[in-house]
């Protein structure tokens, strides 16, 4: 065996076990942070931390698991262009009201290092929606990859995907932990008190991101035989489950209901796809 295929085959090693390790980091925090939402732990620091540590480890797995099949610099560069795009929105809708609508941000949002006004916390949601939501949009189109306008359908179920995931996340955000407030809106409908707007809003930034992300995300190397990867699905349903038994467990019935809707349809077409 030669020099360069031991060091790929420990290189190779290293990153299964560090992504087992990171599993494991990310189920431990999973269960703190659900735990939390019934009963009440005096845990030392501020109240939010048990979330905000689920969400650190669930990017870095996240960031992990596709640096398995991915250059970890295509990786990682797509995750910066993600959080700084992001940010951006953010940033701009803090101050005019644009994409998303007006909302106030809670004390517990955490601190604001992004131009003194966007929560560390945004940018990561976003990395943690958009690759995991790409991820199940894989599996689901996995039968239709050969199609010549698969580029186009993975682009177009991701942002839905990604839309779904911030359906399921505001409720949870806004009316559960009081990350923020939204503002009154002129039009009537809302959901759970978000504008509609919001919504298309996350679509719009999410469609802007894929156009430049997906070039880095092809991987070059053709592996004929490698089976699908069920972490996008696993970090996307455990997310759209959390929200919903954090809604469930405030009253927030219907938003429960169609997060419950959400997961179940995705997971259905996922494994359907994974399986062809």
């Amino acid at each position: 065996m030669s020099f360069r295929k031991k060091n790929v085959d420990a290189t190779a090693k290293m990153s299964r076990w560090s992504h087992q390790l990171l599993t494991i980091l990310f189920l431990a925090a999973y269960a703190l942070a659900l735990a939390r939402l019934f009963w009440t732990m005096d845990l030392p620091g501020k109240p939010g931390w048990p979330v905000a540590v689920l969400l650190l480890v669930a990017v870095v797995s996240t960031i992990a698991a596709l640096a398995q099949h991915l250059p970890l610099q295509n990786i990682l560069f797509v995750a910066a262009f993600i959080g700084i795009v992001s940010g951006a929105a953010e940033w701009l809708d803090i101050k005019t009201g644009i994409p998303f609508g007006s909302f106030t941000l809670g004390k517990i949002a955490g601190p604001k290092p992004l131009l003194h006004a966007v929560p560390w916390v945004m940018p990561l949601i976003w990395i943690l929606a958009i690759l995991n939501s790409r991820g199940v949009a894989r599996l689901a189109l996995r039968p239709w990859r050969k199609m010549h306008s698969y580029g186009f359908w993975l682009i177009g179920v991701t942002a839905a995907l990604t839309v779904m995931f911030d359906l399921a996340f505001d409720p949870f955000a806004s009316r559960v932990k009081q990350y923020w407030f939204w503002e009154p809106t002129k039009l009537p409908l809302t959901w759970q008190g978000a504008p509609l707007v919001n919504f298309f809003g996350w679509a719009v930034v999410t469609l802007i991101i894929l156009a430049f992300i997906t070039p880095m995300l092809i991987n070059k190397r053709h592996h004929k035989n490698r089976p699908p990867d069920f972490h996008p699905l696993t970090v996307w349903l455990g997310a759209m489950l959390l929200f919903g038994i954090g809604d469930a467990s405030q009253g927030l019935w219907l938003a429960a209901v169609v997060n419950g809707i959400f997961g179940g349809v995705a997971a259905v077409f996922a494994v359907r796809g994974a399986r062809w």
